[in-house]
């Protein structure tokens, strides 16, 4: 078999629109798992939000990963050990702080299994906790809160609004955090030189697997590195329309089981 493995973006590309995986979908993936083919989660969830679907696809069973964070974290899921992971620099997390307020946006961090934003509470930081199944409080003094390590920030706003800012804080933080949107209205700030591609190809390399041996389906703007990188790159029927210039191939939507038509097409 040519692809030894398959990377999956969760949300618009695992899980339909009501944020399931469908039973068609659930033993596909099961049973390519039971095929010996590595079977990958690689999301931008923080790590509690991405346990559900782990469990449903039984990751752990087969030692399978997970990549949250955008890939700021992998996880060996038959161990539970973070294998890998990288952080936005402590110094870093005031100067983030005050460019969410100069432009206007909310700005949200992690802590344990919940989200704490350091702005008031919008419309899209609860979506970030619903989708996530995690808690979310407003802090007092996000900079000073923030003692602890963070694997990413993300700033929330209006999607026209949120595209100006993400081409201001790619100028103010060149060469020091990666910055992009995962969907129109959540811009990621990660630590520099991280992102999904960069965090499959150091989980394939410490299990002997190359690029040309993965297929890597997304449908948003962080998968486009991952796409771009896989040996075979796949874009939802739903993606944007960046990511669908992207692809080497695109199946059908999220809502049409398009990763069971991936798995039908290239691995069996």
């Amino acid at each position: 078999m040519k692809y030894q493995m398959l990377v999956l973006d969760i949300d618009g590309t695992l899980t339909n629109s009501e944020k399931k995986v469908t039973p068609n979908t659930r033993k596909a993936l099961i049973g390519l798992q039971e095929r010996g083919v590595r079977v990958v989660i690689a999301s931008g969830r923080p790590t509690p939000g991405t346990r559900r679907v782990a469990e449903e696809l039984e990751l752990a069973r087969f030692s399978n990963f997970i990549l949250s964070f955008n890939g700021a974290r992998i996880i060996n899921c038959g161990t539970g050990e973070t294998i890998y992971q990288k952080t936005v620099p402590a110094s870093l997390i005031p100067e983030i702080y005050r460019a969410a307020l100069e432009h206007n946006v909310g700005i949200i961090s992690y802590e344990g299994d919940g989200v704490i934003a350091g702005t008031p509470i919008d419309k899209y930081m609860e979506l970030e906790a619903r989708i996530n199944q995690i808690p979310i409080r407003e802090i007092e003094n996000f900079p000073e809160y923030i003692t602890f390590p963070v694997n990413k920030c993300l700033m929330t706003g209006e999607p026209e609004h949120l595209a100006q800012v993400e081409k201001a804080l790619r100028g103010q933080f060149h060469g020091v955090l990666n910055i992009y949107r995962s969907e129109p209205y959540f811009l990621e700030l990660m630590p520099q030189n991280v992102d999904k591609a960069t965090s499959i190809d150091r989980l394939a390399g410490s299990i002997g697997l190359t690029s040309e041996q993965i297929v890597c389906c997304g449908d948003g703007f962080n998968d486009i590195s991952m796409i771009e990188h896989a040996g075979l790159g796949v874009a939802m029927r739903n993606a944007q329309e960046a990511v669908l210039e992207k692809a080497d191939y695109v199946t059908a939507s999220n809502d049409e089981e398009g990763i069971v038509q991936v798995i039908e097409r290239f691995f069996i």
